[in-house]
């Protein structure tokens, strides 16, 4: 079924969207446009690209119509797939790449933290020179999948289309806090940072390594979920060697399935954010945090180009969609929530998941510290002005693994979200407006008259 990831996206009625590929597609796999802001990567007809940095063939100029159906010159599924896994960027290491990582990593024990912060530096020195995964945040498959939904619209002449809105209760977006612990000062301050939190009514993930960096006390996990927070795996020693071949990731995917049955743990993140998702079906989670949306300061670059939640396998994945604390302080050197702020503005105008990661360990200096209460108090307020849901990742996971399985559907004269959980759900619709594709809630909450 072409269209599968779009069906997925909006959980629209079985049936209703109609996509063909109308010719053969390029034996290579390229890049190309389908539309102003969406950089694709996959097979084309209409014409592919070795690189995403010079001018791209736009697929949107080839599209036809016929009966209601839309035929493409390319295969939205496969597109969406190799953005969301990152397969554009193979690996994401050249073998240069990997040899200066195992020697940084090697010498590292014996360098000062000054020294680190030099290399890192320098690494990331030339982070304005790529323009994709586009800074400081790609929705290349929102656009894609409202670029997709705006020409069903026109070929059916339909009014509006109904689905099943992104979040629970109508919510406009959704807010994630998570801290990874790095080392036993980050512990020991972890605690009075989740105090820290709850004084402004946010409840976060804690991301902890099992193995050699800090001692891991059933008290203090205990500490972590009393307060209502939760619990994840973070890597295994933080050694940055967790991908380096899949047997040795497989040797230690068994020790960290057995740190998350002991620690009671959904979800992992990998130390550094280092990934390859098509290694994840050895991981015995529900959920995955280690995916940029664009990792333009990170070791190994790359990104999602998403703001959504999408499964890998059976796995849920959510993605990080805004800056680290430590790139933020230590990289760009900035000490103020400006960035933060742009890229919460542009994840949620798609409705999607901000998700922040501030490391308990890099907000003990005054000056940083102060910066992480800026942010508190600026997601207050959003939190007042604007129908956020902020959310633990277990309970994003929750929710969209009872989504995935919602349907709407027509009962007499009324369509309404159908499955277990749907009543935290909310009918919406996409329509075009002044030729721009906007998204209107149902005013009866999970149900209203048809009309498409």
């Amino acid at each position: 079924m072409v269209g599968k990831a779009l069906q997925d996206h909006f959980r629209c009625p079985d049936g209703l969207l109609d996509f063909e590929i109308n010719r053969e597609l390029s034996r290579p796999e390229g890049f190309f446009q389908f539309s102003s802001g969406a950089t694709c990567y996959g097979r084309s007809s209409s014409g592919i690209a070795a690189s995403p940095e010079v001018q791209l063939t736009d697929a949107l100029a080839d599209v036809s119509t016929s009966n209601g159906t839309v035929k493409l010159t390319f295969d939205p599924d496969e597109v969406i797939e190799n953005l969301r896994l990152e397969r554009y960027s193979k690996t994401g290491w050249s073998a240069y790449d990997r040899v200066l990582k195992n020697i940084y990593y090697s010498v590292r024990p014996l360098t000062t933290r000054s020294f680190r912060r030099s290399i890192q530096k320098l690494r990331a020195s030339d982070w304005q020179k790529a323009s994709f995964p586009r800074w400081p945040v790609d929705t290349s498959v929102e656009n894609i999948c409202e670029q997709l939904l705006t020409l069903t619209l026109r070929a059916q002449n339909a009014e509006r289309i109904p689905f099943v809105w992104f979040w629970p209760n109508g919510a406009g977006g959704c807010i994630v806090m998570t801290h990874d612990v790095e080392a036993e000062a980050g512990r020991d301050h972890c605690l009075a940072l989740l105090d820290l939190d709850d004084s402004f009514g946010i409840k976060a993930s804690v991301q902890i390594v099992p193995e050699d960096r800090y001692e891991v006390s059933a008290e203090f996990l205990t500490g972590i979920r009393s307060g209502g927070h939760e619990v994840c795996v973070q890597d295994l020693n933080h050694d940055g060697r967790l991908f380096d071949n899949r047997g040795e990731f497989r040797r230690r995917a068994k020790l960290i399935n057995r740190y998350g049955r002991e620690y009671g743990a959904q979800g992992f993140r990998a130390a550094v954010l280092y990934r390859r998702p098509d290694w994840f079906e050895d991981l015995e989670f529900s959920f995955d945090m280690s995916i940029p949306n664009v990792a333009r300061f990170d070791p190994q670059r790359g990104g999602c180009c998403t703001v959504m939640p999408y499964f890998v396998g059976d796995l849920l994945e959510i993605p990080v969609t805004t800056i680290q604390d430590y790139m933020l302080f230590h990289l760009l050197d900035e000490r103020s929530i400006d960035l933060w702020k742009t890229q919460v503005g542009l994840i949620l105008a798609k409705c999607g998941v901000a998700s922040f990661i501030v490391h308990p360990d890099y907000i003990l200096e005054q000056d940083t510290h102060a910066v992480y209460l800026n942010l508190l108090r600026w997601l207050k307020q959003e939190r007042a002005s604007r129908n956020l849901w902020f959310a633990l990742p277990g309970e994003i996971n929750t929710w969209w693994r009872a989504r995935r399985k919602m349907h709407v559907v027509k009962r007499g004269d009324s369509w309404r979200v159908e499955g277990e959980g749907s009543e935290q759900a909310t009918l919406a619709f996409a329509q075009l407006e002044n030729g721009k594709l906007v998204y209107r809630q149902a005013t009866g909450a999970n149900h209203a008259t048809p009309s498409i």
